[in-house]
């Protein structure tokens, strides 16, 4: 099977399109693929390094602020859709499946002029523009919540999958994980994202010199790219000296390990971040952004909150002091960690890949009219 994947910009749109490529190729010993992104994202980093090839287009997504600047993005739009048939047509795919972000606009509407059978798919609860515009293209729409089946018109493409959790992640080991990292001390996990969240940012590193003197737990704290070097200089004018137990890195390559060996996670609450914190039944503080569209995220974390397996902390109740005590609290309490990932159990959604990779087949079947 060959198979073209689209889906940039950020962590949450990249990872969850590689889930389901890996799959595949380990279903599929003749499996392909290419994926399609822009240059800006990154994708440009995380897709080499999982061994697949990368096409870039050029496309942005529209200002719903200053609509005078979506002229050039409409410009950049016909553009893309030209440039999308001719990668098409030139990897003859059996199918395309589109995994959110504005790249996977023009890939949805390249994939229905050129007549191969494509899906889209929406990991969080209320659909995206992208999602909503591109669901009169696609094949299937694949959703990760019942709930999101209300907010689409094209009900009969509906199909409710969940959300794709890396297979390093379902297989992952908190034993092997904490030998292999050589960690000792109960440890904390604190990640805002692929680019990273600058109030999440500038809290832990107003508590990190308090961490670093009492010497209780060990923690990894991942910045996100386009904020490591300002985090850098912040814990330098502090004066904190980094030890082998807290460390600061800009990215978090690989987070299977670290999520695993973690006995407690703090991260924003997007919809792949709390599919694989439940998938673990990480105990988690959840602190949702509030820059996203219908506050999905804090509905997310409500609903780990309300089923007693995760702390809620929303960001403009943050603070260092809240942070901290929360974080000390959870972190010593063993018992309490126990009892919140069992209350994860139930929440863990662990088949989405195949049913994913299902609807591929289906789709592959179909052929192809290029």
């Amino acid at each position: 099977m060959k198979v073209i994947f689209a889906g940039g910009g950020t962590g949450g749109h990249i990872n969850p399109a590689i889930s389901i490529a890996d799959y595949a190729a380990s279903q599929d010993k003749a499996f392909e693929a290419l994926f399609i992104g822009t240059k800006s994202g990154m994708e440009t980093k995380l897709v080499p390094k999982a061994g697949y090839s990368l096409e870039f287009i050029d496309i942005a997504g529209f200002d719903r602020k200053h609509l005078m600047k979506n002229v050039s993005v409409i410009k950049k739009l016909i553009k893309a859709n030209s440039d999308c048939k001719n990668i098409i047509k030139k990897f003859k795919p059996d199918c395309i499946v589109c995994t959110g972000g504005y790249v996977s606009g023009p890939v949805a509407i390249a994939a229905k002029k050129t007549g191969v059978p494509s899906l889209i798919h929406e990991q969080n609860v209320y659909p995206g523009l992208t999602v909503r515009g591109a669901e009169k293209y696609v094949d299937y729409l694949a959703l990760s919540f019942e709930e999101t089946v209300n907010h689409m018109k094209r009900k009969d493409k509906c199909v409710v999958t969940g959300n794709p959790v890396r297979g390093e992640i379902l297989n992952a080991d908190y034993a092997q994980a904490r030998e292999k990292l050589s960690i000792t001390k109960p440890f904390v996990l604190i990640f805002g994202g692929s680019l990273g969240a600058e109030k999440i940012n500038n809290t832990v590193v107003d508590m990190l010199g308090r961490i670093v003197n009492e010497g209780k737990i060990s923690l990894l704290f991942g910045t996100g790219d386009r904020n490591y070097e300002s985090v850098i200089e912040k814990i330098k004018e502090k004066d904190i000296e980094l030890s082998d137990d807290v460390r600061v890195v800009s990215y978090i390559d690989n987070m299977a390990d670290w999520m695993a060996a973690a006995d407690l996670v703090i991260a924003r609450s997007g919809a792949i971040t709390v599919s694989e914190i439940a998938a673990l039944g990480k105990p988690s503080i959840l602190i949702p952004s509030p820059n996203v569209v219908r506050n999905h995220q804090e509905q997310n974390a409500r609903e780990f909150e309300n089923n007693g397996a995760a702390a809620v902390i929303l960001e403009q109740e943050l603070c260092e002091e809240t942070l901290y005590k929360k974080m000390m609290s959870m972190a010593e309490d063993k018992k309490m960690l126990a009892n919140m990932s069992e209350k994860l159990r139930p929440l863990a959604k662990t088949d989405a890949l195949e049913k994913l990779y299902g609807l591929m087949k289906k789709m592959a079947d179909k052929g192809v009219n290029i």
